[in-house]
């Protein structure tokens, strides 16, 4: 299955090619299971064991801001309401369950099978899937705090569609906050029950595209004028919202358990195609996050304008290889493939800060997220591109660790980072320091 859950295609041949590109897939997956039946192709979910020291917890939170309207309700009076994830270093309680993927896998995935194209029963599995994780573990006293990272979503997404890397990163002694964005989630369902479905693929587009493509102009929302350029900058303020509430967190958590363990001097923030764009514009406006990684995202014009001066890491692959997933698997036009290469290369370029841009050769944007793990069909149907799932993703979190671990942690890691492209022949990894900083250079 091609799951895109970025920057999306406008509606154009191509775009209805990609859709029946998604019903042949549909379709071929549907006869597979017919023949081979329904436990192979569509397994319960499993996780690789993430290779780090430390067991993992998790809690979840709905948190609302009341400084901000939502922009994303019909309603002008709604304030702007989250719903955060939290996994965190944790002691295991022996014989206690495992934490679920998804715990609204039916409303979340039927909402993102619908966004998609997909019938819905291609993500029945979902609701038996668990992970490493156990809710509401003890969390290690390893360390009073650990550096936190927060992690954004891509369009039509869920805020667990990573799983493959927070796991890793918690495991290595990070807490991760993954932050459900109602309006370019799929669906995002609250502690009361409520739910908040996701804005069509075709408004999405129309909001998220002026952020990067010069000249586009935002569609109106909810039959009013779109004020704003862009619905970037009203997501990137959900990251500091978010962070002022960690802070509080940490001050005093109403579950006591997190309450001083967020070390947050040292904040990272990461995302994969739409959240890769908001991550560009949050580390450009707030400079508590002291880390960014950008994962298979363009870039938007105040971030290639104005440069971000935080230590900042892309990782993504090139032109060539999107032509060749558009070609097996459904992918964008030429004009998208133009501004993501075009604007992450002058993000990289125009960085105050250190910069580090990886490319993986042979990797697809489904290799970004979790989705090589739903089914071993993704192999077979080439969706998980010429590089394969596990190898994708064995490469993506040793980067991702190598690089928090620099920049939040102080390790030194030249020869961990310099010495993938001898591990892994697939990458090609560039620097650029403009300037000395603090921070030191990795190689």
């Amino acid at each position: 299955m091609s799951v895109q859950t970025g920057p999306l295609a406008p509606v154009s041949g191509r775009h209805r090619s990609r859709r029946w590109r998604r019903f042949a897939i549909a379709a071929s997956i549907s006869a597979i299971a017919a023949i081979i039946g329904w436990k192979w192709a569509l397994p319960v979910i499993q996780f690789p064991q993430p290779t780090g020291r430390y067991d993992i917890g998790t809690v979840t939170y709905d948190w609302i801001d009341q400084s901000r309207p939502d922009i994303f309700s019909a309603d002008p009076d709604q304030r702007r309401a989250l719903v955060v994830q939290i996994w965190y270093p944790a002691i295991s309680v022996a014989d206690a369950p495992p934490a679920p993927y998804m715990a609204d896998a039916h409303a979340v995935m039927t909402a993102f099978a619908a966004r998609l194209g997909y019938p819905a029963v291609l993500f029945r599995q979902f609701a038996a899937a668990t992970t490493h994780a156990q809710p509401s573990a003890p969390v290690a006293d390893g360390q009073s705090a650990y550096p936190v990272l927060l992690f954004l979503e891509g369009a039509a997404g869920f805020r667990q569609m990573n799983m493959f890397q927070v796991e890793e990163l918690v495991s290595q002694g990070y807490i991760v906050a993954a932050i459900d964005q109602p309006g370019t989630a799929a669906s995002v369902v609250f502690s009361d029950g409520r739910r908040a479905d996701g804005s069509s693929a075709d408004e999405l587009r129309g909001l998220i595209q002026p952020s990067y493509m010069p000249g586009k102009t935002a569609p109106p929302l909810h039959g009013r004028p779109f004020a704003a350029t862009s619905i970037i900058p009203f997501l990137a303020q959900d990251v500091s919202f978010v962070i002022d509430r960690l802070a509080a967190l940490d001050q005093s958590d109403p579950n006591s358990m997190l309450s001083g363990h967020l070390d947050l001097r040292n904040i990272g923030l990461f995302g994969v195609s739409l959240g890769g764009i908001v991550v560009g514009e949050a580390c450009l406006r707030d400079r508590r996050i002291g880390a960014c990684l950008m994962m298979d995202a363009p870039m938007t014009t105040d971030v290639v304008t104005t440069g971000l001066s935080q230590p900042s890491l892309w990782i993504t692959r090139d032109a060539a290889m999107m032509r060749l997933e558009r070609q097996s698997a459904g992918g964008w036009p030429e004009a998208d493939i133009a501004a993501h290469q075009t604007s992450m290369r002058a993000a990289f370029n125009g960085a105050t800060g250190p910069a580090y841009l990886v490319q993986i050769d042979g990797a697809f944007h489904s290799n970004f997220t979790d989705v090589p793990n739903w089914s071993p069909l993704t192999e077979v149907l080439g969706v998980s591109g010429p590089i394969g799932g596990q190898r994708a993703h064995r490469i993506i979190n040793a980067v991702s660790v190598a690089f928090f671990d620099h920049h939040l942690k102080g390790f030194a890691i030249a020869s961990r980072l310099t010495g993938l492209a001898g591990v892994y022949p697939e990458v090609q990894i560039e620097t650029h320091e403009p300037q000395r900083t603090g921070d030191g250079p990795l190689e």
